[in-house]
């Protein structure tokens, strides 16, 4: 997956945005004003973190060569993926649906309900 294909993919999501809030290199997605993701531009090799429920991250590390802890973040809630072609685009938007879900978990209800709702209606067309 390279940087535009994961663009596309994440502003797809319900109600996601963009923007650069550390400097004009790292990209941050966001739902709700909330950081699920992120990627430094300027690195030569591209890797993305993402939050992670702690249990799945340990699993996923172990699956997977490319996903390591979180870079730069808390280990235990965050993953960073290596963008390499070794790991397929379905196990990285896999990673990216359940870092937004993570996300989402914490909203308040108010939030939380028609974003769960939105979300499902994309789930059902991709």
């Amino acid at each position: 997956m390279n940087v535009e294909s994961l663009r596309e993919f994440c502003l797809s999501l319900p109600q996601v945005t963009e923007c650069f809030p550390f400097d004009e290199w790292v990209l941050v997605f966001k739902i709700e004003g909330k950081m699920f993701l992120f990627c430094d531009l300027s690195a030569e090799e591209k890797r993305i973190s993402l939050k992670c429920d702690p249990e799945l991250a340990i699993e996923l590390r172990e699956r997977y060569p490319e996903i390591e802890p979180g870079y730069h973040t808390n280990k235990r809630l965050w993953n960073s993926i290596w963008l390499r072609p070794s790991i397929d685009d379905k196990v990285i938007c896999d990673c990216i649906v359940h870092a937004y879900s993570e996300v989402l978990k914490k909203l308040p209800r108010i939030k939380r309900e028609p974003l769960s709702e939105r979300l499902e209606v994309w789930k059902q067309k991709k």
